[in-house]
């Protein structure tokens, strides 16, 4: 079982059940757990039977969509890949921080509110640069990104009114996994899956700063920080201890590089990638249509897909690619600078 505080006039049964479905983002995958990994809901203990997983701790309700007003501030947002995320947070902001450009019975609640502060889980770079777009359409809101160190990849957006964002929210948690990995080395993947394997839903972690030999720090929602504490004894072959540390204490190192440059008959992505990764363009086109090659984060399975300036391009077992300054040569065709991250 897991104990959740929840308002005192919560009782058991069918009314325990109403309350999950609002706690409970619809958009949120859970296995069942019977971890119990704290309190973060002011109020009366409940016991609840049902198995909750982890995840469920975040944003605390999903609205039905609100067509009209979240379809208007979407209009602009270029990747259809990440229209649906962002217009669920669109969703949740509407509801919880109404404004009167959105909805005018709501206003009247406008004061009560002005303190509140929404957090969002961990969001990919695409969704969170499209969210904050939208959100800065509304009046009188504040977005704050942060995801832990200055150069994070993964990243939490609060939203609230300015005088309730006056600084930035402590809603990133820093955990160090240590152990004896000089004969056995892990990697990222190893790392991610050893946590994911507690339980945890992806969601619910920033990014994962490998420490060589020493293991590696990891960002998370505060709230599931003791849980993964307690729960996380191996990554891979290796006994590990997790403990929690400053976020000022985490290690990290930007990014290594190498820049080049190509001429392109077209900017397929095809023919793009295959410069970029030095390997054939027939094998790139395979790669694409397995479904091992993704742009900003979503998969790509169409070798015609057209990049363009600031794409990120991965590829399963090759790594990342980032397409700098495009530019047209004297003979039509494409001169495009190729960061590869090393």
């Amino acid at each position: 079982m897991c104990a959740l505080r929840v308002p005192a006039m919560a009782a058991t049964g069918f009314a325990a059940q109403s309350i999950l479905r609002r706690v409970v983002p619809s958009f949120l995958s859970f296995r069942p757990t019977t971890h119990v990994v704290g309190d973060v809901f002011s109020g009366t203990n409940l016991i609840l039977r049902t198995p909750l997983h982890p995840s469920v701790f975040g944003i605390c309700s999903l609205p039905q969509a609100i067509k009209g007003d979240a379809d208007i501030l979407l209009k602009g947002v270029g990747d259809k890949n990440t229209i649906e995320d962002v217009k669920r947070i669109v969703e949740l902001v509407h509801i919880h921080l109404p404004d009167q450009s959105l909805s005018s019975q709501l206003t009247a609640k406008r004061a009560s509110l002005r303190q509140e502060v929404l957090h969002t889980d961990f969001l990919t770079p695409p969704v969170l640069k499209e969210s904050m777009l939208v959100l800065e359409r509304l009046a009188d809101l504040k977005t704050v990104a942060l995801g832990g160190y200055p150069e994070a990849e993964r990243c939490r957006l609060s939203v609230g009114h300015p005088e309730a964002l006056t600084n930035d929210p402590d809603n990133v948690a820093a955990l160090s996994i240590s152990g004896n990995f000089s004969f056995q080395p892990c990697s990222h993947g190893d790392f991610l899956g050893a946590i994911l394997g507690t339980g945890i839903a992806r969601n619910k972690l920033g990014d994962i700063l490998l420490q060589g030999e020493k293991g590696a720090h990891v960002l998370v929602v505060p709230e599931l920080s003791d849980f993964l504490v307690s729960a996380l004894d191996k990554v891979g072959n290796v006994s590990v201890s997790c403990k929690k540390i400053p976020l000022l204490a985490l290690e990290y190192e930007p990014p290594r590089t190498k820049s080049s440059k190509s001429i392109e008959a077209s900017l397929r992505l095809d023919a793009v990638a295959s410069a970029g990764f030095k390997v054939s363009r027939t094998k790139m086109a395979s790669l694409i249509s397995n479904g091992d090659v993704r742009v900003n984060w979503s998969t790509v399975t169409k070798s015609n897909t057209t990049i363009k300036t600031g794409d990120m391009i991965s590829v399963s077992g090759e790594g990342r690619l980032k397409i700098g300054e495009i530019s047209s040569t004297r003979k039509g065709k494409f001169a495009v600078e190729l960061i590869r991250y090393l």
